[in-house]
C-alpha cells in the first residue's frame, strides 16, 4: 500500500515537472541553426535566465546527441531587444557554448567606477548584514502564489548583480513572505560568496540614518557607507513616500550601486506604479529590473506551510485537521503561523491530544480573543500604511491630493465603522470642522460609485480593516 502511494506521489511529481517544462518551452522557439549555431527565440530575459539555471545540462545533452559536439547556443529576446550593434559574447558551459548572461541595460554601464566619496576609515568588514538566519530558502515554502518570485530570487542569489533582475522589486500584501524572500537572497549570497557585503534594513531605518546624517551635516559619510555594499536589501520601500530629501540620497546610492553591478532588492506592499509621492526618476529605476508579486497563499500552499511548521516542531496532525486549519486561516502566512503557534501552545500547556474537535475549539477561542477593535486611531493607522504616509501628514492641513484623499478616506471609514459623531471625527483628524468631515464622507460615497480608482481604495481599505 505504502509503495503504491509513493508511486502515485512520484507520478504526480513527474506530471507537475512535465507540465512546468511544457509551459516554459511552449513559448520558446528555435529561430535558426546555421554552422552549429542554434538560436532560440525567448519571450523575455526571465526565460533565458530560467533555462540556463534549470535546463542547460538537458539542452547540452540533447544538442550533442542530435547535432554533435561544439554547438553554440544563442538567444534572441523578443522584449527589450538590443538594436543589434553588438555581437553576443559566448562562453563554454558543460561542453556547449552559450551566450554570457545579458544584463538588461536601461542606462549605460560603467566598469570599475571609482567612488570619489569613500572615506579611508570605512571598511567593508565593519558592515553587519542584519540578516535573520532562519529566514532562508530552506525554510521558505513554495507554492503557486509565490513560485515566480521565489524562482527569480534563487536565480539572483547565484549571480547577484549579473542577471537581468536588478533591481528585484518584490511586492504584495502584509505577511505573504516578501521579507522572508529578501532575507533568503541575502543569506544565500553570503553562503555562495562570503567575501560579498550584504546589507538588509527597513526603509524606516534608512530614513532614520539619513535624518541623523543630515542633522550632523554628514551626508557624505552616509553615502560612503551604502556605496560599500555589494547586495543592498531594503524592506518596505514605500515608506520613502513624501520624503524628498531622503529620496534624493537614495537615488544617488541606487545609481552608484547599479552602475557598478551591485545587486539591489526592494520590497513593498504596492507595485512601483502604485506608490504615491515618489519621484518619477526613482519609479523608473524600480522598473529597470523585474517586479515580482507575492500573493496570499492558496489552499495547497497553506497546507504545505502547516505540515512544514508542525513537522519541525515534532507535531503530527491528521489530514482532516490540516485541511481544516488550512481552510480556516486564509489571509496571510503571518496569521497562519500565529494560529499554528497558538495551537501548539494550547496542546503543550493542557497536555491534550489534538483532535479535530479540540482544534476547532482552540481556533474559535483564538478568534474570539483576537477580534480587532476598529476605532479612529486604528483606521488612521491602516490608511497611513496603505498610502505610505505618517500620521502627521494625514492630520496636516495639506491640500495636496496625495494627502487630502487619504484623509477623506479616513474620515469616511471613521463614520462608516465607528459610532463617532462628525465633530468627534473632526477632532481626531487634527481639529477639522464637522462640516469638513461631512463633506469628505459624502464625497467618498459619491465618487466611489463612478471612479474606479476610489472604488478600489475603498474596497482594499475595507478588507484590511476587517482582517
Amino acid at each position: 500500500m505504502r509503495d503504491n502511494l509513493n508511486a502515485a506521489e512520484d507520478n504526480d511529481d513527474l506530471k507537475k515537472l512535465e507540465k512546468s517544462f511544457d509551459l516554459l518551452f511552449d513559448k520558446v522557439q528555435p529561430l535558426s541553426l546555421v554552422n552549429h549555431n542554434l538560436t532560440l527565440l525567448v519571450p523575455s530575459d526571465f526565460y533565458k535566465e530560467y533555462i540556463e539555471d534549470n535546463y542547460l545540462s538537458l539542452l547540452s545533452a540533447a544538442l550533442r546527441k542530435n547535432i554533435g559536439k561544439g554547438v553554440k547556443l544563442w538567444y534572441s529576446v523578443m522584449e527589450n531587444k538590443p538594436a543589434g550593434k553588438e555581437k553576443p559574447i559566448t562562453q563554454k558551459v558543460k561542453g556547449i557554448s552559450t551566450p554570457a548572461p545579458k544584463i538588461q541595460e536601461a542606462m549605460p554601464k560603467a566598469k570599475n567606477l571609482v567612488n570619489p566619496l569613500v572615506a579611508p576609515g570605512i571598511r567593508k568588514v565593519n558592515i553587519e548584514s542584519n540578516l535573520i538566519p532562519h529566514l532562508s530558502f530552506d525554510n521558505f515554502v513554495e507554492g503557486e502564489s509565490n513560485k515566480f518570485a521565489s524562482t527569480v530570487a534563487k536565480s539572483i542569489a547565484k549571480r547577484p548583480g549579473a542577471t537581468a533582475f536588478n533591481p528585484l522589486f518584490i511586492h504584495g500584501g502584509v505577511g505573504v513572505g516578501k521579507t522572508h524572500l529578501a532575507h533568503a537572497i541575502g543569506l544565500e549570497v553570503k553562503n555562495n560568496f562570503p567575501e560579498k557585503v550584504v546589507l538588509y534594513l527597513s526603509s524606516e531605518k534608512f530614513i532614520q540614518q539619513f535624518v541623523s546624517a543630515a542633522k550632523a551635516q554628514n551626508k557624505t559619510d552616509f553615502q560612503n557607507y551604502y556605496q560599500m555594499v555589494d547586495v543592498l536589501v531594503i524592506d518596505d520601500i514605500q515608506f520613502l513616500s513624501g520624503k524628498a530629501a531622503t529620496q534624493d540620497s537614495f537615488f544617488h546610492i541606487f545609481d552608484y550601486l547599479h552602475q557598478n553591478g551591485k545587486q539591489i532588492v526592494l520590497t513593498s506592499d504596492k507595485a512601483p506604479v502604485d506608490i504615491q509621492d515618489i519621484q518619477e526618476r526613482i519609479v523608473s529605476r524600480f522598473k529597470w529590473g523585474l517586479s515580482a508579486e507575492v500573493k496570499s497563499p492558496d489552499f495547497d500552499t497553506r497546507r504545505k506551510i502547516i505540515v512544514d511548521k508542525l513537522s519541525r516542531d515534532g507535531i503530527v496532525l491528521t489530514d482532516d485537521m490540516v485541511d481544516y486549519l488550512a481552510g480556516e486561516v486564509k489571509s496571510n502566512v503571518r496569521e497562519l503561523i500565529g494560529v499554528i503557534n497558538s495551537v501548539i501552545a494550547y496542546s503543550t500547556i493542557y497536555k491534550s491530544e489534538l483532535s479535530l474537535e479540540l482544534l476547532k475549539d482552540t481556533i474559535n477561542k483564538i478568534a474570539s480573543t483576537q477580534k480587532k477593535v476598529i476605532n479612529i486611531p486604528y483606521i488612521q493607522e491602516v490608511v497611513c500604511e496603505y498610502f505610505g504616509l505618517n500620521r502627521e501628514q494625514l492630520l496636516s492641513k495639506s491640500r495636496k491630493r496625495d494627502i487630502a484623499l487619504p484623509r477623506q478616506l479616513a474620515m469616511y471609514f471613521s463614520k462608516e465603522l465607528t459610532n463617532a459623531t462628525f465633530s468627534k471625527i473632526g477632532e481626531e483628524m487634527g481639529g477639522k470642522d464637522h462640516s469638513t468631515v461631512m463633506y469628505a464622507v459624502e464625497t467618498i460615497k459619491d465618487v466611489s460609485k463612478i471612479d474606479k480608482e476610489i472604488k478600489k481604495y475603498v474596497k482594499d481599505l475595507s478588507e484590511r480593516m476587517k482582517q
